[in-house]
């Protein structure tokens, strides 16, 4: 009596589904891994061979999962995520901190907290190679686009580590010659005044939901799409804004009008894979940040 036999899956394979299932495309699969687009087709198929189930339909418009597929992604990503922290936990080295690591944090956080701490880091770590990502919204640390982050949201994930690193808090601010000029009575400070507000696109920000809820006279001064806007908006005197504390902190002219805890906090969470907590490079990054944290009276 023959025994079947089977095929045995080629791990590597999974490097070519991932990349599928994120570009839709053979065609940007190819580029992305630096291969021919028939070698990118053969180990699709010889991973849905190995599996006995289709991965992908193949439509007009792109390459797109199955069910089966579906169901293979998650596993497909942890294992893409466990392969990256060995990777990193190797060439970091638990003794020296050494080598890189990609830190992805909010643009406030990083534009107005992190790159001016940076200059003292370096000099700290110089073998430290720091790649900073911005993008959180679509930056996964369970997809190992990311080392350790800093976020504004805590993730659900059971292979992360997370601890509660510090609070944001944030306060209504206005130029000294805004209030001058546009007087109210301090029983009711925004009185007449106007704010610079958020875009429609981005109601759903606590800042804006704040205020929506909270402010009567919905009448925009400003209506925009980044805070480094409003913060320009608010310096040149154009009316009230909701801004972080640490970064009106740094603004000399502006003058605290409501404040926070009368307004809102949010809280920061550092978040990094459990397999990577014993690394030399990931523990300085994170006491890098918590250091940063304390001075800015957000831990």
């Amino acid at each position: 009596m023959h025994k079947q036999k089977t095929e045995t899956m080629d791990w590597n394979d999974l490097r070519f589904f991932l990349a599928v299932a994120r570009t839709s495309s053979l065609t940007k699969t190819a580029a992305t891994l630096k291969v021919s687009q028939s070698t990118v087709s053969r180990r699709i198929s010889a991973l849905e061979s190995s599996l006995r189930t289709s991965l992908f339909l193949h439509h007009q418009t792109g390459y797109f999962l199955t069910d089966a597929g579906q169901a293979l992604l998650s596993y497909a990503e942890e294992v893409e995520s466990r392969i990256g922290a060995l990777e990193h936990a190797f060439a970091g080295g638990d003794g020296e901190a050494a080598g890189t690591v990609r830190l992805a944090t909010a643009e406030t956080l990083a534009n107005h907290l992190i790159i001016p701490a940076l200059p003292q880091f370096q000099a700290d770590y110089p073998a430290i190679h720091l790649e900073l990502i911005t993008g959180v919204n679509t930056v996964s640390v369970v997809r190992n686009d990311a080392d350790i982050a800093l976020r504004l949201v805590r993730p659900e994930q059971n292979t992360l580590k997370i601890r509660k690193a510090g609070v944001m808090a944030s306060a209504v601010y206005a130029a000294e010659r805004y209030l001058r000029t546009h007087p109210a009575p301090e029983d009711a400070p925004l009185s007449g005044r106007r704010f610079i507000t958020w875009d429609s696109s981005f109601s759903h920000l606590p800042a804006a939901r704040w205020f929506d809820e909270q402010v009567e006279d919905k009448t925009s001064a400003l209506a925009t799409t980044s805070l480094v806007t409003q913060l320009s908006a608010v310096n040149a005197g154009l009316g009230l804004a909701v801004l972080p504390c640490f970064i009106a902190a740094q603004q000399p002219e502006l003058i605290e009008v409501i404040p926070p805890d009368r307004v809102l906090s949010e809280d920061l969470w550092l978040v990094t894979h459990a397999d990577l907590i014993a690394s030399a490079r990931i523990k300085a990054v994170a006491e890098f940040l918590m250091t940063i944290l304390n001075r800015a009276n957000m831990a």
